[in-house]
């Protein structure tokens, strides 16, 4: 009842707070026409398919790749150093240049090159660039979750006959694998809100199109129709995410008292 009551008075002290502000007239007026907003909704909900697709696609090809690149950076030995520089390398460059930047450099300078066997479509290279970025920052989260399996799984899997590779397929990776799943999550709802940034390339989805009903009407409210569309899929995926979260907590809980 107090954490109730207590969430009523803040929330009705933050609306009148913004209700009493000098411009809260004309920043409703631009934001929220409701008709404007049931106007809007059928074109914007339709385009909005164009970034589910995006993220879907993208998922697939993120997943095999960063799991890889994770392995190959978790492979010991000098013998393999080219490759564990290789995939450091490119999980640095990758994180480290802004997204909406490789999506412009893909997407503009890859067709510009000329090449008949190069594709031209826009939303070809605005996967091709999610993918790229996104595979550098799930590798990490697969990475961390190799590391956080304690070496004697994988002595016992070699004390059994296992070879290096059997040990980390059969033992290493499953065990991996389920514990970074809630992180793992949250890079989706990452990936899904940056599927917007392909409207740079000219491709229409769910923001290019509220930015062509923006340009036609001179209204920001197609904007909150995307935005909620978002919210439609990331809310639910962080509910999800904090739900596996406390699954894990309470098993490992329980695993100790065991």
């Amino acid at each position: 009842m107090i954490a109730t009551a207590s969430t009523v008075v803040f929330v009705a002290i933050l609306v009148v707070g913004i209700t009493r502000t000098p411009g809260w007239n004309e920043f409703r007026g631009y934001f929220f026409d409701w008709d404007l907003y049931r106007d809007s909704f059928p074109e914007i909900s339709s385009a909005f398919w164009v970034n589910v697709k995006l993220f879907v696609l993208a998922e697939a090809f993120i997943l095999p790749a960063a799991l890889l690149l994770a392995v190959l950076r978790s492979l010991p030995g000098p013998v393999f150093f080219p490759l564990r520089a290789l995939a450091t390398v490119y999980a640095d460059l990758f994180r480290g240049i802004p997204t909406i930047l490789v999506v412009l450099m893909l997407g503009f300078g890859m067709p510009a090159l000329g090449v008949e066997w190069v594709p031209i479509s826009p939303f070809f290279w605005a996967v091709v660039a999610l993918v790229l970025v996104y595979t550098a920052y799930v590798s990490e989260v697969y990475r961390a979750g190799i590391e956080s399996v304690h070496p004697s799984q994988e002595a016992a899997a070699r004390s059994i006959g296992l070879t290096r590779g059997q040990a980390l397929r059969h033992v290493v990776l499953p065990q991996a694998v389920r514990r970074v799943i809630p992180p793992l999550l949250n890079d989706f709802i990452g990936l899904q809100k940056d599927t917007a940034l392909v409207a740079t390339l000219g491709v229409v989805e769910s923001f290019r199109q509220a930015q062509i009903e923006n340009a036609a009407t001179f209204n920001g409210t197609p904007f909150l129709v995307a935005a909620t569309l978002f919210v439609l899929i990331t809310i639910p995926l962080a509910r999800f995410t904090d739900w596996l979260i406390a699954r894990d907590r309470r098993s490992r809980q329980a695993g100790r008292l065991a």
